[in-house]
């Protein structure tokens, strides 16, 4: 479903890539557990702000910036499934769900074949809220017309790293 996916060969391409999809956004979120380096090649242009469970920015506010850059825990090859459970680099679901542009990075590594294989990954973490991406928001209303970002963002960029 319209996801676009980037890849980077190493994490030192990582910034670069980031860069190029980023291009036309003018306002870009990210978590506070976000591994720094990867937003060094960001356009001078785009405006950039962390946001944290100790200082989150408002809903309201989170509805002006056009995209959200995060890392995931786990990525199923067999359903294309990206899982997010919260943790640092991933922020809170709020700055997942609001902008209309999420980048999510996914390490090689992260990537496993089924499902059964990543719900072993999330079940070391029980108790962290989930979310499941398997393409932007969509939903069809009852004629069946397709209607996009109505529960989340419209775009989907992954970026798959090694």
């Amino acid at each position: 479903y319209r996801c676009v996916v980037h890849t980077a060969g190493n994490l030192a391409e990582l910034p670069l890539v980031s860069a190029e999809v980023l291009a036309g956004s003018a306002a870009l979120v990210h978590p506070d557990g976000l591994d720094p380096q990867w937003l060094g090649d960001l356009p001078a242009a785009l405006a950039v702000h962390e946001d944290s469970l100790a200082n989150p920015i408002a809903t309201l506010d989170l509805d002006r910036i056009e995209a959200v850059l995060t890392a995931c825990r786990v990525a199923v090859a067999d359903t294309g499934t990206i899982i997010l459970d919260g943790e640092a680099d991933q922020g809170r679901r709020a700055i997942t769900l609001v902008p209309d542009t999420h980048v999510c990075v996914v390490l090689a590594a992260q990537v496993v074949h089924i499902l059964p294989e990543a719900v072993d990954i999330l079940a070391e973490h029980p108790v962290r809220a989930q979310t499941w991406i398997s393409g932007p928001s969509a939903t069809s209303d009852i004629e069946l017309n397709r209607v996009e970002g109505v529960h989340g963002p419209r775009n989907l960029h992954v970026i798959i790293v090694g």
